[in-house]
């Protein structure tokens, strides 16, 4: 076990850092957000598409269940928050996600507590392992302080990816411990 942590603390540090970038334009927000991971594409993408397991590794999801699924597509139903204290913001939807399985995801907010809410992930890989692109496209149904709005979106942006890492990282030393 304490190899498997080593290994897990290694990766980490090797890891380029999480780029985040958020734009308000009137009620619109934009997310950017890009990184690199030191894992296959099929690794990173393992992880992301658990949405099942999502509430283990992600602090602020309550619930993550997938509804139904096909080759090509999963329905997804997913409850959390957004912030903290009194910027706190409760997040309810369920999101057609479109699979192109290694290469990308797109999700598209079917229902749920938000006038929209839609995002595409793309993974590249490269010689060093996968470079992840995520755009988000949103509307919340609530207003949103722009300056305020906007330090804690990149703050809570930041920590949800940097949990996503963490979780594929684990288990990529998992994996390697294995064997």
């Amino acid at each position: 076990m304490f190899l498997c942590l080593f290994a897990l603390r290694a990766g980490a540090e090797s890891i380029d850092a999480i780029d985040v970038s958020v734009r308000m334009q009137g009620e619109e927000v934009f997310v950017d957000v890009r990184f690199h991971v030191p894992v296959t594409p099929q690794e990173a993408w393992a992880v992301m598409t658990d949405y099942d397991h999502a509430t283990e590794f992600i602090s602020k999801l309550e619930k993550s269940v997938i509804l139904s699924r096909t080759e090509a597509m999963l329905l997804v139903s997913q409850k959390g928050a957004m912030g903290f204290g009194p910027f706190s913001v409760p997040i309810e939807t369920v999101t057609e996600v479109l699979l192109t399985p290694y290469e990308k995801l797109q999700g598209r907010m079917i229902s749920g507590n938000m006038k929209k809410n839609q995002s595409t992930t793309r993974l590249i890989a490269d010689a060093r392992g996968t470079r992840v692109v995520y755009h988000l496209e949103s509307i919340p149904d609530v207003w949103i302080p722009p300056l305020i709005g906007r330090a804690i979106g990149e703050f809570e942006t930041r920590a949800r990816f940097r949990q996503l890492v963490d979780e594929i990282l684990r288990r990529k030393a998992l994996s390697e411990a294995k064997r």
